[in-house]
């Protein structure tokens, strides 16, 4: 059921060469060394999950290319999208890891960005088993006192990301006591800022960051997301009676904007990553890659090595993950609208 896979990404390419013999020839990339941009830092769910990709890539796409991760973090991901379908030739010699904040239509409907993630042409995606929501141990009381000090959650600069809206809806309609700290530039440093104690909550679907935290009792989960399997989410079995957001928000929204709101929430937390090739890639070169990354995510190798980065993951063929950005860009303005009031209304700034 669950298998396991890592984002998709990585760096592939058909040379020039191969483009140019025409139909009917193979693509080969022997002698090259394709580049893979990663659009957060180091360290984070996407990056391990484009590093892991990356490595069977190499070992599926014909003829086994050397493949060069390239870094590029800034702005939720909009800064390496926006270079990669402004820079990037069509040629297969370098491929885009994102993740789901930047198909999220909040992120990427603003000034800063000059893309349209329908247009990426998608090799195939991940969605992993679900994401947390936790909070220290000691701070744990105060979530729910409201004549307690706020709990503090620590997020990213911009657009609270999939994995940390809950939380808005959590002080809105669960009577969270609460208070935001934005402005870290990612992953890592939320979980700096959570070690050191300047925050008391935040976010993961990165098990492997936080076990160590979850054996000695320093945090608590609040809640889970769940694995998207056949139309709903359910319960990762390893969480136990942790329970599911969409079970704590039954029967609170009566707002049919609210619900729409919420419904583009569901649908993005349906996906997590994605593996695109520039716009205007020729159909040979599309179809060699989605065919290298079927049989790295069905590596046996693959499968156990990303166990380690995260449990539950799904594979995502090229066509699901099309039909979630579709899903995305079809949110009405109003359901969009709504989500950043909850954001102004909680003290986050918002375009």
């Amino acid at each position: 059921m669950l298998r396991k896979v890592v984002i998709a990404a990585l760096a592939i390419v058909s040379l020039a060469s191969a483009l140019a013999t025409g139909a009917g020839a193979q693509v080969s990339f022997k002698g090259k060394t394709l580049t893979m941009l990663i659009g957060s830092e180091p360290g984070g769910g996407t990056d391990a999950s484009g590093r892991l990709i990356a490595r069977f890539l190499s070992k599926y796409l014909p003829g086994e290319p050397s493949i060069a991760i390239q870094n590029m973090p800034g702005a939720s991901g909009i800064v390496s999208v926006n270079h990669f379908v402004r820079r990037t030739q069509p040629d297969g010699l370098t491929v885009l890891m994102g993740s789901n904040s930047t198909i999220d239509p909040v992120v990427y409907r603003n000034s800063a960005a000059i893309y349209d993630p329908t247009q990426i042409p998608m090799v195939g995606g991940v969605a992993r088993g679900g994401t947390i929501i936790f909070i220290t141990s000691a701070a744990e009381k105060r979530l729910y006192d409201k004549s307690a000090e706020p709990a503090v959650i620590g997020t990213i600069a911009g657009m609270p990301r999939v994995a940390m809206q809950p939380a808005l809806w959590g002080v809105e309609y669960l009577g969270w006591n609460a208070k935001w700290v934005a402005g870290y530039r990612g992953t890592n440093e939320v979980m700096i800022a959570f070690d050191r104690g300047e925050v008391d909550m935040t976010s993961t679907g990165n098990i492997f960051q936080i076990q160590d935290r979850l054996n000695s009792g320093h945090l608590k989960i609040v809640n889970q997301s769940g694995t998207f399997e056949n139309g709903r989410f359910v319960r990762r079995a390893e969480f136990g009676d942790v329970p599911l957001f969409s079970d704590q928000m039954t029967g609170k929204i009566t707002d049919p904007v609210a619900q729409k709101a919420f419904d583009y929430w569901s649908a993005l937390a349906s996906s997590d990553k994605w593996l695109g090739l520039a716009p205007g890639t020729s159909s040979d070169i599309l179809e060699t890659y989605r065919d290298a990354f079927r049989k790295s995510v069905a590596d046996k190798e693959f499968v156990e090595l990303g166990e380690r980065i995260s449990d539950g993951i799904l594979p995502m063929t090229a066509t699901e993950v099309r039909d979630v950005v579709a899903m995305l860009a079809a949110t009405p303005p109003e359901a969009l609208e709504y989500i950043k009031g909850l954001m102004r209304k909680q003290g986050l700034r918002t375009q």
